[in-house]
């Protein structure tokens, strides 16, 4: 294992891969650097002298500038340097068209549902239109474990507080999340379970339907039966004898959708976790699948990229929205729109948001973008999608199962137990992660610098992939880990 990095030849900073003493000795294209003070793993170090106000760069690209001088050899962090972001920009499209190939397919065993979509579970999911049902659908879901046959791998209450003290494009945003759920291929059967008065009651959430198997999707309203608990039971027991009989079937990966989010990261994540997801990503859009990326404030800085992989001049435009629109969001609510990294992130040694974008969109790969989604659209089209949402670990991940993703990659480099309602497989971006935290991480990145590659890392990463789509759980499912999160965008009554 290397001791630093120097990602691009361009970079005017490295990156220690381990902790770096003061007064060791680098040498970088027979020049020499003395560390001036310690440098701990995944933060950088100037390899030039960088003035004041001079851009600072990292990946071959601007992650902000010096606030003060920086001599070579000293540490450059949140100290010395600042982002260079601003507001709503105007951009250019200069498309670069990726010369991605197409390979042989591959194939997974998966649930074919009567629409065309295939799931990777089979589970019967419970879903309340509003918060004041979640205790009661906590309470169904454990008492009818017991139910449970063969063919049938979970019966799963998703919580949430929302559905109702909601208006106008928030309300209907719970609506749209809550539909999109009701038909995701991951859930053989579905019953949605309603109060009876509130504003995102049943038949506004069937609005959001544009079709419905009504032997496998079940609706309750409580408050026109005399036992909730006991007719949603009734209706489990039936919907268990349907589902148990679905069986996994050989299908080819171009069925496979999945979403690709970072959080908790540190300053190897743009270094192994993601850009071993970048080949994954690839690789299966190579093979006719889809991924998608979310988390726009953490497209900020790195946006150019991704707009000029645009397949036309119409998404480039729509990126362009998805970029300014999510600005202005952050303008409305008088908040600074580069108010990130995290603390943690800070802490594993991202100083800006252009640092933690830049490393951020490499789960991305190198194919074009052929999708722009708008928050909680479906996805329809194979390939590299965009898809809005914010950052947040639960809501772009929720947002994502919603977009039709039957798995999520979620690396990390700080860890977190976190699930969604899809499985949510954890990708560490160094091993000391992995192997501390082993109920939480699914597969270690941080491989990619000791004994492998990052296209070997990610071609082994696929494998895995293939193997949860066809039943093998990750470390949050065996946990019986199932979060769910709307983004909350209006006012509440």
């Amino acid at each position: 294992m290397k001791d630093y990095i120097i990602i691009n030849q361009s970079d005017t900073v490295g990156v220690a891969l381990k902790t770096l003493k003061k007064g060791e000795i680098i040498t970088i294209n027979n020049d020499t650097i003395q560390l001036k003070e310690d440098i701990m793993q995944g933060h950088k170090f100037s390899l030039v002298e960088i003035r004041e106000k001079e851009n600072i760069v990292k990946y071959g690209h601007v992650i902000g500038h010096a606030s003060i001088d920086i001599k070579k050899g000293y540490q450059v962090h949140t100290h010395n340097m600042k982002t260079n972001l601003s507001d709503a920009l105007s951009y250019e499209y200069q498309p670069v068209m990726p010369t991605l190939k197409q390979s042989e397919t591959s194939y997974f065993m998966g649930y074919q549902r009567e629409n065309g979509a295939v799931g990777v579970r089979n589970e019967i999911w419970l879903i309340p239109t509003v918060g004041c049902m979640n205790s009661v659908v906590k309470e169904i879901e454990s008492l009818s474990k017991k139910y449970i046959k063969e063919g049938l791998e979970d019966i799963i209450a998703f919580n949430h507080p929302y559905g109702c003290s909601q208006m106008g494009d928030d309300q209907e945003n719970t609506q749209l999340i809550l539909a999109d759920l009701i038909q995701h291929p991951n859930a053989g059967a579905v019953i949605v379970m309603g109060l009876g008065c509130e504003n995102s009651n049943i038949e506004e959430i069937k609005r959001h339907l544009p079709s419905y198997n009504e032997e496998r999707v079940k609706f309750l309203v409580a408050q026109e039966v005399e036992d909730e608990v006991e007719a949603c039971l009734d209706l489990i027991k039936e919907l268990v004898e349907i589902s148990c009989k679905d069986q996994r079937q050989k299908v080819s990966v171009e069925k496979l959708k999945i979403g690709l989010k970072c959080g908790g990261s540190d300053g190897l994540s743009g270094i192994t976790a993601n850009p071993v997801v970048g080949v994954f990503s690839d690789l299966l859009v190579s093979k006719g699948g889809t991924t998608i990326l979310t988390e726009v404030p953490e497209m900020f800085g790195a946006e150019t990229i991704l707009m000029n992989r645009c397949e036309t001049v119409e998404l480039f435009g729509k990126t362009v929205e998805l970029i300014n629109d999510f600005k202005e969001y952050f303008i409305q609510h008088k908040q600074t729109i580069y108010e990130n990294p995290s603390p943690g992130n800070k802490e594993g040694g991202i100083s800006t948001l252009e640092d933690k974008s830049l490393g951020c969109t490499q789960k991305s790969g190198t194919a074009n973008i052929v999708g722009v989604l708008s928050y909680g659209e479906i996805c329809d089209k194979a390939g590299l999608n965009l898809l809005s949402s914010p950052g947040n670990d639960l809501v772009a991940s929720t947002a994502l199962a919603a977009s039709g993703c039957q798995i999520v990659l979620f690396t990390t480099g700080r860890g977190t137990p976190f699930a969604s309602a899809v499985p949510t497989m954890k990708i560490s971006s160094n091993t000391e992660l992995y192997q501390k935290k082993e109920k939480w991480i699914d597969f270690n990145a941080g491989k990619a610098i000791e004994d492998s590659t990052i296209e070997e890392t990610g071609m082994l990463l696929f494998e895995e992939v293939i193997a949860i789509a066809s039943g093998k759980k990750v470390k949050s499912e065996m946990a019986g880990y199932h979060d769910l999160a709307i983004f909350k965008q209006g006012v509440t009554l």
